[in-house]
C-alpha cells in the first residue's frame, strides 16, 4: 500500500459550494473532511462522538450556549461528544473537520437543507 499525497488549496479550490464536506482521507475509522463554510449552521450536538475544526483560510466561530470560540488560519477546537453548538462564519471561510467516519453533520438536528451526504470524497 502506497502512501497518499494530497494538497490543500487544490482540494479546496475544486469546489465551491458551503456547508458540503468532503472527505479527503480515511484512517482508523475516522475521516478528515474540507468544507467552505458562510453563514451560521444550525444548533445540534453529536452524542457519539466529538468532533475537531481545522481553520486553513479565514475566520470560524464554534458557538456554545454560553460562550462562542472565534478561531483564524491554523487554530483548531475540539467540541466534546452530546455538548450542543453550531458553526459560523461572517465571511467564507475554509475548514478542516477530523470525525468518525460516516458522522452526519446536522447530529441530532431534523434533517435539512443542511445536511450533507455522508462519505462525499474528493478522490
Amino acid at each position: 500500500m502506497s502512501a497518499e499525497r494530497g494538497n490543500l488549496e487544490a482540494d479546496f479550490a475544486s469546489f465551491a459550494e458551503h456547508w458540503r464536506p468532503k472527505v479527503i482521507a480515511s484512517l482508523n475509522g475516522q475521516e478528515v473532511k474540507v468544507v467552505k463554510v458562510q453563514g451560521t449552521f444550525p444548533w445540534h450536538r453529536h452524542d457519539a462522538c466529538e468532533e475537531m475544526f481545522l481553520v486553513h483560510r479565514g475566520t470560524f466561530r464554534v458557538e456554545y450556549r454560553d460562550h462562542t470560540v472565534v478561531l483564524g488560519p491554523g487554530d483548531y477546537a475540539v467540541v466534546p461528544r452530546g455538548v450542543e453548538h453550531r458553526t459560523a462564519a461572517d465571511e467564507e471561510a475554509e475548514v478542516l473537520i477530523f470525525e468518525p467516519k460516516e458522522t452526519v453533520n446536522t447530529g441530532d438536528a431534523e434533517t435539512s437543507e443542511f445536511t450533507a451526504p455522508t462519505g462525499a470524497r474528493l478522490r
